[in-house]
């Protein structure tokens, strides 16, 4: 698989030519070989490509997102079956039974909520909030039926941009979050499809309106990286539009070094890790080890524990 993401922000001319991603713009002309891409993005509406560039970009399984009139992800094409093994996956899929799904499920939300501490240990002086989603990850029970997700998720955001903090307003830090979390959620689709997996059926979510249920089950531990990487990036931005140069910044991290439970790898190698991992705890109906991002917060104070 690929190790690029191209994006194409300016109006432009995309085919294939010489086994390549050939792109013309203002009178200049760029191959990129498409074994070398992973994420195509089109972020301008006067984009056009031919279909034998979309025939050949699936067959060398890129993921290429298109954007709505918001200029956020809203859809993407993806690589129809091309693992040699799918049946066997998608079996392994389909017969995974309730409880081993919530035992799963119970983890992802563990490694979730302990990713979501450490990065209050980088970006807040918060070591009570600390101490609190460290015990609800050690409390969460198979399936989560106590939500500890979400009450987690409440304290998190709310100790990280202020009590008055939602995540459905209009505001900056949203949409950098949103964006980030897109790009994310189509790598592991595509990561999904390409290892033969049926995204649309999913370990906890499971809409009959979405097509990447699982895509949104495997995210969840990811989603505090893209929050780390905005903390970091922009700390003090006013309100204000995603520019193109936002948008590139944030699919650029797809390409950061992270740890897993694993390995350091690209955040985009940590996905296909996890992909290849759920792969083999579903076959093997046993508690093998699921690859995550692995994140890691300033020590805490023994003096401000509570009690």
């Amino acid at each position: 698989m690929g190790w690029r993401s191209v994006v194409i922000g300016n109006p432009a001319q995309l085919d294939f030519h010489l086994r390549a991603l050939r792109v013309r713009q203002d009178g200049n002309t760029a191959h990129v070989p498409l074994e070398d891409i992973s994420v195509l993005l089109i972020e301008h509406p006067q984009v056009t490509l031919t279909s034998a560039l979309l025939s050949a970009l699936a067959d060398a399984q890129v993921a290429v997102l298109t954007v709505g009139a918001d200029h956020h992800p809203n859809g993407v094409l993806l690589p129809y079956l091309p693992h040699s093994r799918a049946l066997k996956v998608m079996r392994a899929q389909l017969d995974s039974s309730q409880p081993a799904q919530k035992r799963l499920w119970k983890t992802i939300v563990q490694q979730k909520i302990r990713n979501q501490a450490a990065v209050l240990g980088r970006h807040a002086n918060a070591d009570r909030d600390i101490r609190t989603l460290l015990a609800m990850a050690d409390d969460v029970r198979s399936g989560d039926t106590d939500n500890l997700e979400g009450q987690a998720a409440q304290r998190y955001f709310r100790t990280l941009w202020g009590d008055n903090f939602t995540r459905n307003q209009p505001r900056f830090v949203n949409a950098a979050l949103n964006y980030g979390y897109a790009v994310i959620r189509a790598a592991i689709a595509r990561s999904l499809v390409a290892y033969g997996f049926l995204p649309a059926f999913g370990i906890h979510h499971r809409s009959e309106q979405n097509a990447f249920n699982l895509a949104d089950d495997l995210i969840e531990p990811y989603r505090p990286l893209v929050d780390a990487h905005v903390l970091k990036s922009w700390p003090l931005e006013p309100e204000r539009e995603l520019s193109p140069k936002d948008k590139q910044h944030l699919v650029g991290l797809l390409h950061r070094d992270v740890t897993t439970t694993t390995a350091r790898q690209t955040l985009l190698a940590a996905v296909d890790s996890s992909v290849v991992s759920l792969s083999q705890w579903l076959e093997h109906a046993s508690p093998a080890v699921f690859v995550m991002p692995v994140l890691t917060g300033l020590p805490i104070h023994p003096e401000d524990a509570d009690g």
